[in-house]
């Protein structure tokens, strides 16, 4: 908190510390310091206001800085992807009209269409990775009809797509409740189409591993 207090001390503060971020993230294959450098950002993201989230939100920082954190190269460990990722997705998302998230939301789309997954929407950014639950979802009880013989990661996988496609319905009912009619935002209308043609691949693979 005492960095965020001096972050919205000046009015260059917040430019100095994005710098200072990006520094930080640059060429680093320290998993701690990249770990710590993300909970910083976190932390200034909720407390440093539209000055600071609208530096963030570019793609010299999003994606040139953290999406290219997720580069095999730097085999960055599962639950500091996901964070990385719901960032992405959050920004992409939030601010609600105070902040410019057109590039973010770019980003998001470009990540989207590549096929990655993202965290469900009730993932907490600090939480565990998801990927460490399959073991415990798969003992949850399967509907009534045929034995389905199905190996636990074929189970953690299929309730990963259920979490992926519940939160694209939340994203689509957040678009259609923002936009009106007649004036909708077109970078809107392209996230909805992209979330609306994932229903088909997610069914689609649902039934391959069935």
């Amino acid at each position: 908190m005492h960095i965020c207090d001096l972050i919205n001390a000046t009015e260059e503060g917040p430019k100095d510390a994005v710098k200072a971020l990006k520094k930080k993230l640059s060429k680093n294959c320290n998993h701690k310091e990249i770990r710590l450098t993300l909970s910083l950002l976190d932390m200034c993201i909720e407390n440093c206001g539209p000055r600071f989230q609208s530096l963030v939100v570019k793609k010299d920082f999003c994606k040139d800085k953290l999406v290219k954190l997720l580069n095999p190269r730097y085999n960055l460990p599962i639950d500091m992807q996901e964070k990385i990722l719901t960032f992405i997705m959050m920004w992409a998302r939030g601010f609600q009209g105070m902040v410019d998230v057109s590039e973010v939301k770019e980003v998001y789309l470009e990540l989207l269409k590549k096929g990655v997954e993202f965290p469900s929407s009730g993932t907490n950014i600090g939480s565990s990775p998801s990927s460490a639950s399959p073991a415990k979802r798969s003992l949850l009880p399967l509907p009534t009809g045929p034995t389905l013989l199905l190996i636990p990661e074929q189970i953690g996988k299929l309730y990963s797509e259920l979490d992926m496609a519940k939160m694209n319905v939340k994203v689509m009912s957040s678009i259609l409740k923002e936009n009106v009619p007649g004036s909708e935002n077109p970078d809107d209308m392209n996230l909805l189409q992209v979330c609306y043609n994932s229903f088909g691949q997610y069914s689609l693979r649902c039934k391959l591993k069935l």
